[in-house]
């Protein structure tokens, strides 16, 4: 006899939902995934990032090596020298609603949630040069959600309610995103995930009032 093994169904996942469509929100599914009812999503929110001095500075020195790191936020993260050196130099990284994130010496590769490197140049820095590292806002499609991400989607945001392949195109369809409770043991997570993983998403989707029981 044929063994036939049973799929994923539509919103299967679901336990409760708010009145009306409140919990659900059309999105889009980036393209090159084939995707399952309660599968974990991320959204794309940050895109590329680059730097450059601010005009008036007093040190030649130059920023290169831009890159985007985990949980990277869209706006200018702000690189200001705060203690002078010859040759060298330490900069106060701010994010763009202008959290310390971190501190960056010349010479060395700085990377947290944008990474860079700061050189020396002719002229020394002085206090209050900085340059202004741009990390664009990203395309605001979703994607299977990855602690190993940089680009937003390393956070657990949403669960997909339906079956989608998006292998050819992007594709627009509906997530829980908001307001709702589901069956944990339903949810369907990115190839290899951990249980340390899947707890730290659970903990995310929370923040979205999205409440996960592990037992219905």
């Amino acid at each position: 006899m044929t063994e036939l093994t049973e799929g994923q169904h539509k919103a299967e996942f679901l336990v409760s939902e708010a009145n009306g469509t409140v919990s659900r929100d059309v999105v889009t599914i980036l393209a090159g995934q084939n995707l399952k009812a309660g599968h974990v999503l991320g959204q794309i929110s940050v895109g590329s990032a680059t730097g450059a001095a601010v005009s008036g500075n007093t040190g030649n020195g130059t920023l290169s090596s831009v890159t985007v790191g985990a949980k990277a936020r869209s706006g200018i993260y702000a690189v200001t020298c705060v203690e002078p050196a010859t040759g060298g130099g330490t900069f106060l990284v701010e994010a763009p609603d202008g959290v310390t994130v971190g501190t960056a010496h010349v010479g060395a590769a700085f990377n947290t949630e944008i990474g860079f490197t700061i050189s020396a140049g002719a002229t020394d820095f002085v206090s209050g040069d900085r340059f202004n590292v741009t990390v664009s806002s990203g395309s605001g499609k979703y994607k299977e959600y990855n602690p190993a991400n940089t680009d937003g989607s390393e956070t657990a945001v949403a669960l997909l309610l339906d079956n989608i392949n998006a292998t050819a195109a992007d594709v627009s369809t509906v997530a829980i995103v908001r307001q709702a409770e589901v069956n944990a043991a339903e949810l369907i997570w990115f190839s290899g995930a951990t249980q340390n993983q899947i707890a730290v998403g659970l903990n995310q989707l929370k923040q979205q009032a999205i409440i996960a029981r592990s037992a219905i």
